[in-house]
């Protein structure tokens, strides 16, 4: 509820960066349940399509924009999938073999025999599961943004798109325009780990707009905190705000609980909080935060209020708020008792979500893990 997500601010107004993920997170999650619903798949919890037990493992939008986008029907080589989507030699090679050998999206074979090929020289082709999911993703976004039109109106997403294209296009750094897989600590990657050239912000997607803006902030924020984003708005905005049972925080986050294991055990070994059991007759373990915790709890909300005014500053104050009243449209009024964002997403009734108890808030950032890129952690 959108009450829930204003928690611990103090002007009742959500952070520009809360705004730009919980778009980000809505448009995704309602990328990801029409490719679950269309594209044959299989999960580890809830099975296969019928009659594809061999099917592609079920991943999400956020590896269609990192990887399998550029991968053309016929195929394309390591070195140039490794230019097109600006990966290092190392993180392609990790997630060549998740989407090869894990998930079955691609196969990687040698360009010709001979011994003295690389792995540079392989040619990686889409499998058969993996041609049909690429022929459902690829009209996906398009298909989304039209849904969106339709439901916020024309005028709403035409202004939200053209402030987004304006911050990008005024960014002083080279950024990709889909969000970093994160690592432990949960931080962004940094503009120097990317490597291509990106594509003219005309060129680009609602989604890519939205990754490419709240990756400069997640940058600008983590450059004055040494906490990531990602935990700061996710659970020290909550804990902050008093004692919070360990096993609510997913719910009250709007992640898994995947996601906020990672987040507790940073915190924890970092001396930002510790748990203990909420009374000597009440087992149910809390998060506690150490005063150095509650510093950078504090340390959150200065520092994205700090940067949403030097984005004025640096930007104009009437893009930048001309962008906060289009995210905040789409958010919907703060003591609504649901975002319209939130009143989208309803599962269809053969997606995995749909077996889940219905989600009562979205992530005030993203948290893309490893195991598929769902954006709340799942």
């Amino acid at each position: 509820m959108i009450a829930s997500m204003n928690a611990s601010i103090g002007d009742d107004r959500l952070p520009l960066s809360a705004l730009l993920s919980m778009a980000l997170v809505a448009f995704t999650i309602e990328f990801d349940n029409e490719f679950e619903h269309q594209a044959p798949h299989r999960t580890t919890d809830f099975g296969s399509t019928p009659g594809f037990r061999g099917a592609p493992w079920l991943v999400s939008m956020v590896m269609w924009s990192r990887f399998l986008r550029f991968v053309p029907d016929d195929g394309i080589s390591v070195r140039e999938l490794m230019r097109r989507s600006g990966s290092s030699k190392e993180e392609l090679k990790l997630w060549l073999t998740r989407l090869s050998k894990w998930w079955g999206y691609l196969a990687v074979l040698p360009a010709e025999a001979g011994a003295g090929s690389s792995r540079k020289d392989m040619i990686v082709r889409p499998t058969a599961g993996g041609r049909k999911a690429l022929e459902v993703w690829r009209p996906l976004t398009a298909a989304i943004e039209e849904r969106w039109e339709q439901r916020f109106g024309r005028k709403t997403m035409d202004v939200l798109r053209e402030s987004l294209r304006s911050v990008a296009g005024q960014l002083d750094m080279s950024l990709p325009d889909s969000l970093p897989i994160l690592g432990y600590g949960l931080f962004s990657k940094a503009p120097d780990a990317f490597r291509c050239s990106p594509a003219a912000t005309s060129e680009l997607s609602l989604p890519g707009l939205l990754s490419k803006v709240l990756l400069a902030f997640a940058i600008e924020f983590e450059r004055a905190s040494e906490v990531s984003l990602a935990i700061a708005a996710n659970v020290l905005r909550l804990v902050e705000a008093g004692d919070v049972r360990l096993r609510n925080l997913p719910r009250q986050a709007g992640v898994s609980k995947e996601a906020i294991a990672t987040a507790v055990s940073f915190l924890e070994k970092r001396g930002y909080a510790a748990q203990a059991h909420e009374s000597a007759t009440l087992r149910a373990k809390v998060l506690l935060l150490t005063a150095k915790g509650r510093r950078a709890a504090e340390a959150y909300l200065e520092t994205v209020r700090n940067i949403e005014e030097q984005w004025r500053t640096r930007f104009g104050g009437e893009l930048v708020g001309g962008l906060r009243e289009a995210l905040e449209r789409l958010a919907g009024e703060p003591d609504a008792q649901q975002s319209p964002l939130m009143a989208a997403l309803r599962p269809c009734p053969d997606c995995w979500r749909a077996s889940l108890p219905a989600a009562e808030t979205l992530p005030h950032f993203p948290m893309i893990l490893h195991r598929g890129g769902f954006p709340d952690g799942s």
